[in-house]
């Protein structure tokens, strides 16, 4: 089974999670930590498929830094995940609107988030929209993060 899936090909999947309870969450996970691993496994016990929407590395370049992996590199390491069902890999979304059409083609049962996502009451509006319920699934852990990571990094490799 195929789990990594092109914006264009999305369709493929829509068979495959037809009748089971979806879970949409969305992310970069660049510098993949524990937070991350617990907000995906807290993702999947909300339903049977979990499928992760995945940002383009242009995304990340507009909106943190470069990317250490590429979005290929990405996916594989979600891929290797047992709990990802479905990776999605998303074109450059520059609008609410393509996030919309996303929900509105994926029909997921939820959409998954973390305490304090910054995008949170936009993230319920979409959800709520399209039928979707929206599950805050874990506590945002700030002693993880990718920032913290890199900088860790920086003091241990020096500038």
């Amino acid at each position: 089974m195929k789990k990594i899936v092109s914006w264009k090909d999305i369709h493929t999947i829509l068979p495959r999670t037809k009748s089971k309870k979806t879970v949409l969450v969305g992310g970069c996970f660049d510098l993949f930590h524990y937070g991350h691993l617990v907000f995906l496994k807290e993702a999947k016990n909300q339903g049977d498929v979990l499928i992760v929407a995945l940002e383009s590395d242009e995304f990340i370049k507009n909106r943190k830094r470069i990317p250490v992996h590429t979005q290929h590199q990405r996916a594989e390491l979600l891929a290797a995940l047992e709990m990802v069902d479905f990776i999605i890999l998303l074109p450059h979304f520059t609008s609410d609107a393509q996030y919309e059409h996303l929900i509105e083609v994926m029909k997921p049962s939820c959409v998954a988030v973390t305490q304090n996502d910054v995008h949170l009451e936009k993230k319920q509006r979409q959800a709520r929209k399209f039928g979707a319920d929206l599950i805050t699934v874990v506590p945002h852990l700030k002693k993880y993060s990718s920032t913290n990571l890199m900088k860790s990094y920086e003091t241990f490799l020096g500038d």
